[in-house]
């Protein structure tokens, strides 16, 4: 059982809470925890042995922390997500490949792209694609999309490179349940072409950053990060296919983070047990 707990920090909450779940037989195999002192915000993420009603259980914590708690017992185990693409095949396929051999950490509902280029390699995994195209129909296309995640009902939705920016109408529909995956080391190079951006100011680093959708292009809270060295002699092709292979990695690292539940988002923040 996995127990997810935010709220405002206080002294003594570690201590109630091992004494509760004491109390209830359950016993704690793994627990992290974090205070940010700045906001004064307590984090925790536990997993525990034992049999124990969920409901419960939700309630029991709720009585003994801080007004206002989020406290998520056992949540969803078996996630799904649904995956949006466009032309590029790399994360998808990486995804789809985790997929068919159960390292996903969740089932891939379906994916749904603007082109129909990536229709076969779906195809080749069993995997329902559906082709919704955007060209001078945002509002039609974004009405569609959503007709089809209300039918599939994900846990979360990855932007596998979907490049399209979506509408603040959308986003409010699925809050912190949109992944994306951006082409460089944010903040640098936000919005389109950063890696020509990254080429033109003659960088020696470039990268890749996993984060949750917001209204605010490129700037949602961040998951995953990493970068890797370039030099003079890197052209924008070089720091194409260099930075193809560190998102799909950093992608990757993202969704086994937030599908196995040890991501918290707070304001623009985000804190992570890894």
């Amino acid at each position: 059982m996995i127990i997810i707990i935010q709220c405002k920090d206080q002294i003594g909450l570690v201590a109630s809470i091992s004494r509760l779940l004491s109390q209830a037989g359950l016993n704690i195999v793994s627990m992290r925890e974090h205070v940010d002192r700045t906001a004064l915000r307590f984090f925790m993420r536990l997993e525990v042995d034992g049999n124990g009603n969920e409901t419960e259980l939700t309630r029991q914590l709720i009585a003994i922390l801080p007004q206002g708690a989020e406290v998520h017992v056992n949540p969803v185990p078996d996630k799904k997500i649904a995956v949006l693409v466009t032309r590029e095949y790399h994360c998808l396929s990486d995804i789809l490949v985790r997929n068919e051999f159960g390292t996903l950490g969740a089932t891939v509902s379906c994916v749904i792209g603007n082109h129909e280029i990536l229709k076969r390699l779906c195809e080749r995994f069993e995997v329902p694609f559906h082709h919704v195209p955007y060209d001078n129909r945002q509002n039609a296309a974004e009405h569609e999309v959503m007709d089809l995640l209300a039918r599939y009902a994900p846990d979360f939705i990855v932007l596998a490179k979907f490049m399209r920016i979506l509408s603040p109408r959308f986003i409010s529909g699925f809050p912190h349940k949109i992944i994306n995956i951006h082409h460089s080391f944010l903040p640098a190079f936000v919005g389109a072409n950063p890696y020509r951006k990254a080429f033109e100011r003659g960088v020696k680093l470039i990268g890749a950053t996993a984060h949750f959708v917001t209204d605010d292009l490129d700037e949602g809270p961040i998951i995953a990060q990493q970068i890797i060295p370039v030099n003079h002699s890197h052209t924008v092709s070089d720091m194409v296919r260099a930075g193809k292979e560190i998102e799909t990695a950093v992608l990757a690292a993202a969704l086994r983070l937030v599908l196995a539940d040890r991501v918290f988002v707070y304001g623009n923040k985000t804190v992570v047990f890894e």
